[in-house]
C-alpha cells in the first residue's frame, strides 16, 4: 500500500576534522526539528520549508569538507508513517512542555505582582520560544493550543488597563485616520484583519510593519496581532475574531470568514472548515508572489473581497475621511 505521507532524508558522511563540524550539523538539524533514523540519516516530513532547511544544512556540511545528500523517501516496509508521525508529535509535545513550564512560571509571577508591567520584559523571548516550537510542530499537536492560551493570558495581564477596560478604542470613529502597526511577513490572521480594517473601519488606513517580536507603537497609532496590541488574540479568538467581536461586526459572511481564519491561524480544527485548505493555498501563493509585507496586504484585499462575496456579503460604504 502506498504511503500517504512523504518524507525528506538527509544522509551525511562527515570527516573527523574539523572537530566542530559533527556537533554543528547535529545542532542545525535539531534546530529545524529533524529526527535521527541512523547515526548519519535524519528525517523531516516533506512540508513547508523543510526541503530548503535540509538543503542548506547539506550545503554547509559539504562546504566544510563533508558529504551530504537530500532525497525524498517513501517508507514501504519496516518503519511506517504512523510511527514516524508519532515520533514527531512526541518531540513537539516535549518542546511545548518546556515552553509551557516557563509560561506557567511567568504567569504565576504576574499573579503575585498583580500584573505589574515590570514583569513583561521576557515576553518577547517567550514568544520567540513559542514561534520556534510552532515552526517544528509539523503535525499540529494539542500542546500548541494550550501554549497559545497561556501566552494570551499573559498578554492580557500585561496589557494596560486602558486597553482592556476602556471601550473607547473599540469605537470605529476613534480608529479612523490611523496608522496600523503589526508584525511583518503577514499571513492569514494579519492579512484578514488588515482587510477587515480597510473594509469596515477606514478605507484609507495605512499599515506599518515591525519585527516579528513586535515593536514600539507611536502615539496615535493602533496595532493588531502582536504583543500588547489593541486587537490581538483574546482567549481562543484570533485577532480577526477579536476585532469582529469588539467592533460588533457580524453577519453570516463574516462569521464564515472568522471560522476559516480561526482554523488556519490556531490550527485547532475548532470549526472543521473544509474550505480552509483552499484559502491556505491562496495565502501561500500570495506570500510567495509578494515578499514585501505592504504589497502582500494590498494583493490580499481582492481575495478577501471575493471570499466575503462568496458567502453573501455586501460591499460596505464607509464615510469619507479627512487628513
Amino acid at each position: 500500500m502506498a504511503s500517504s505521507l512523504k518524507w525528506l532524508l538527509l544522509v551525511h558522511q562527515l570527516p573527523p576534522r574539523p572537530l566542530y563540524l559533527r556537533a554543528q550539523v547535529r545542532r542545525r538539524l535539531s534546530q529545524v526539528g529533524a529526527l535521527p533514523l541512523k547515526s548519519s540519516v535524519y528525517v523531516l516530513p516533506d512540508v513547508g520549508d523543510c526541503l530548503e532547511d535540509l538543503q542548506w544544512i547539506a550545503q554547509e556540511a559539504t562546504a566544510a569538507g563533508g558529504d551530504a545528500s537530500v532525497c525524498r523517501a517513501e517508507f514501504i516496509e519496516g518503519l511506517g508513517d504512523a510511527e514516524l508521525k508519532a515520533r514527531f508529535q512526541q518531540a513537539s509535545e516535549q518542546r511545548f512542555a518546556a515552553v509551557q513550564a516557563e509560561l506557567q512560571r511567568g504567569l504565576a509571577a504576574l499573579r503575585r505582582r498583580k500584573g505589574a508591567q515590570s514583569a513583561g520584559a521576557p515576553i518577547d523571548r517567550l514568544q520567540r520560544l513559542i514561534d520556534a516550537a510552532t515552526e517544528m510542530d509539523f503535525f499540529h499537536s494539542k500542546a500548541a493550543a494550550t501554549t497559545r492560551h497561556l501566552m494570551t493570558e499573559i498578554r492580557n495581564m500585561l496589557r494596560p488597563a486602558s486597553k482592556t477596560a476602556s471601550p473607547d478604542v473599540a469605537k470605529r470613529m476613534d480608529l479612523r485616520r490611523r496608522v496600523w502597526v503589526t508584525r511583518r511577513d503577514p499571513h492569514i490572521d494579519r492579512l484578514a484583519t488588515a482587510w477587515l480594517i480597510r473594509r469596515f473601519v477606514d478605507s484609507a488606513a495605512r499599515f506599518r510593519f515591525v519585527d516579528a517580536s513586535g515593536g514600539a507603537v507611536k502615539r496615535g497609532e493602533r496595532s493588531f496581532d502582536m504583543t500588547g496590541a489593541d486587537f490581538t488574540h483574546e482567549g481562543d479568538r484570533c485577532s480577526f475574531e477579536t476585532m469582529c467581536h469588539r467592533l460588533k461586526l457580524d453577519g453570516d459572511a463574516l462569521r464564515h470568514m472568522s471560522e476559516i481564519v480561526h482554523d488556519l491561524d490556531l490550527k485547532d480544527s475548532k470549526f472543521g472548515r473544509p474550505d480552509a485548505a483552499g484559502v491556505q493555498r491562496l495565502v501561500e501563493g500570495l506570500s510567495a508572489a509578494h515578499p514585501d509585507s505592504g504589497a502582500r496586504v494590498t494583493a490580499a484585499l481582492p481575495m478577501f473581497d471575493a471570499l466575503f462575496a462568496a458567502f453573501g456579503g455586501q460591499p460596505v460604504r464607509l464615510g469619507r475621511t479627512r487628513g
